[in-house]
């Protein structure tokens, strides 16, 4: 048998003239299937060292009265700041052999890159979601020991009493808020979908003479939630199961919750030439933590 050319050139070889389109598409459906955490705070770490990021938070000062004839009074400066771990590593990989990528239809490939991003993204969603346990000063468990439950926003879950969302538990929750002086714009509420079902029967999130909205824009017609008393409402199937199995709704702003990214979303891929397949892997380096403790709240609700 004759010796295989030396200078053959192999698939491996010739990779930079192959178009590769897989990381744009596993990335545009990562993107699309984000939920949450387009809605806090997101760090980006890419580049850098560490496993830890911190963010400074001063304490506020307050203002004083002055007092005639007499020096201002200075205020001490009290610096902290919070501490993120960058720890969570989660990838997605899929080993094709060239058989299969010959005769499969297109459809396989559009399953794999849409599947990566979504597993990934449900996963960075799930993570944000699960950081709702330590708002209100929470124990950081699945109990959710100062959640409140949907139906007044004041009276805190104890494992069995989650209550579907009501007006007077949405206002209440709310004020909790605005008693923290938490900032009126970048508030969202991000409910299951049993939630969604239940908004949408309510008259007084649906009708036009208390949202304002005609035609197609109207909830009722179209299903779109669109916003409560101002606060922007986005439904995710990523809301976490309290012990009790009751779901979690979070009211929360901007600044409540926070993202670090240290790699973001990326794919690559490796011709293995003694398998004769091509090894994809998507991963992503992440960490997630709370900024601010007063400024989101967890509300219990029926599963």
């Amino acid at each position: 048998m004759a010796a295989f050319p030396a200078d053959a050139v192999t698939a491996a070889e010739a990779a930079t003239f192959i178009p590769e389109l897989w990381s744009d598409e596993v990335v545009a459906a990562y993107k699309a299937n984000l939920v949450l955490a387009g809605l806090v705070t997101n760090f980006n770490h890419q580049g850098r060292k560490g496993d830890v990021f911190h963010i400074p938070a001063p304490v506020r000062g307050a203002a004083n009265a002055k007092v005639a004839d007499t020096a201002v009074t200075v205020i001490p400066h009290t610096d902290s700041d919070i501490a993120i771990n960058i720890n969570l590593h989660y990838e997605y990989s899929r080993f094709i052999e060239d058989i299969a990528a010959v005769q499969a239809l297109n459809s396989m490939r559009e399953f794999f890159t849409d599947d990566a991003g979504f597993g990934l993204a449900t996963q960075v969603d799930t993570d944000l979601h699960d950081v709702g346990n330590l708002l209100q000063g929470g124990a950081g468990t699945a109990a959710y020991d100062q959640a409140v439950i949907g139906s007044d926003g004041s009276t805190l879950y104890t494992g069995a009493n989650e209550a579907a969302l009501a007006d007077d538990g949405i206002r209440r929750a709310i004020q909790t808020l605005d008693d923290a002086n938490v900032p009126m714009r970048d508030r969202f509420l991000v409910i299951p979908p049993v939630e969604k079902n239940n908004l949408l029967g309510l008259a007084r999130f649906t009708e036009q003479a208390f949202v304002g909205e005609v035609g197609m824009a109207n909830s009722i017609r179209n299903g779109r939630i669109g916003s409560v008393y101002g606060v922007e409402v986005f439904v995710s199937t990523n809301c976490a199961t309290a012990t009790g199995a009751a779901r979690i709704c979070l009211l929360l702003h901007r600044s409540a919750i926070a993202l670090v990214t240290q790699v973001d979303i990326r794919v690559q891929t490796q011709y293995k030439q003694e398998y004769l397949a091509d090894l994809l892997t998507a991963d992503t380096i992440y960490g997630v933590g709370e900024l601010r403790d007063d400024a989101g709240v967890a509300i219990a609700v029926l599963a």
